[in-house]
């Protein structure tokens, strides 16, 4: 048995986090959900089309899911808090995803503005994951902002080009008393057995699932990843050497027979 995540006072059996958005079609979106295993599901709010159904992204998604809508499409704190209380109007819960993203061509995190929404935010008692550029003492404002839970991008949202930040999220990890979900430019289930085997506490997930052939083998693949990656690390990597260490002893075999 798995060890569970705990966030916001639930715990977690899946530690695959994945998202809703690219996917040709929203009838395959249950099938994924149900081969990745994954618990927590994240939306952008405009696909919350309550007039009609066949639109509305929440009539694909399992109710026994936690609802992680992010404020996509926000420019600052001030924009990103009116779209996490209209998500929260709009019963789609009490977590949120923090996205303030005033850069359109890399579609880098604004920590700053992040921060200044986690601290309003969560004394209206959400439970906030904010995304981030991976920063030390940023992740520390955060944390003391009230979020409840840190999501360092990997690399550049959508790029599938797995964790070019390895170094810097290895520092949060090891220094961060809270979550740490590994979000955005993961394109590879190796690379998300990667981020789990640093000790990542999960990984979300989204275009390399909905842009491969088969979103729903995929989505069992990265589960199968996900799972991996944690129990290597929970069982302790072995060391790594410079040079060559012999798994047998190389003398006294032969030499005995002679």
């Amino acid at each position: 048995m798995m060890d569970k995540l705990k966030i916001g006072g639930t715990k977690l059996d899946s530690r695959l986090f994945i998202g809703t958005g690219k996917y040709s079609s929203n009838d395959i979106l249950p099938k994924v959900i149900d081969s990745s295993k994954s618990q927590v599901i994240t939306m952008a709010l405009r696909r919350v089309n309550l007039d009609s159904p066949k639109e509305n992204i929440l009539n694909y998604i399992n109710k026994n899911c936690i609802l992680l809508p992010n404020t996509s499409g926000a420019r600052n704190a001030e924009e990103a808090v009116r779209i996490a209380r209209l998500a929260k109007a709009a019963g789609c819960g009490n977590w949120i995803k923090i996205e303030a993203i005033s850069d359109n061509k890399y579609l880098l995190p604004d920590n700053y503005e992040t921060i200044k929404a986690i601290d309003i935010l969560a004394k209206e008692d959400f439970v906030v994951l904010p995304y981030m550029n991976p920063d030390l003492m940023d992740a520390k404002r955060m944390v003391d902002a009230g979020a409840s839970a840190i999501m360092p991008l990997g690399s550049p949202i959508g790029t599938n080009r797995g964790i070019r930040t390895e170094e810097m999220i290895q520092i949060l990890i090891d220094e961060i008393d809270i979550p740490i979900v590994v979000d955005a430019g993961i394109g590879k289930p190796s690379q998300a057995a990667q981020a789990m085997e640093m000790g990542a506490d999960a990984v979300l997930v989204n275009t390399a699932i909905a842009s491969s052939s088969d979103p729903v083998m995929m989505g069992d693949a990265f589960r199968n990843a996900v799972i991996a990656g944690r129990k290597a690390y929970l069982a302790k990597l072995g060391s790594v050497k410079k040079f060559a260490s012999a798994s047998s002893p190389l003398t006294g075999f032969l030499q005995g027979d002679e």
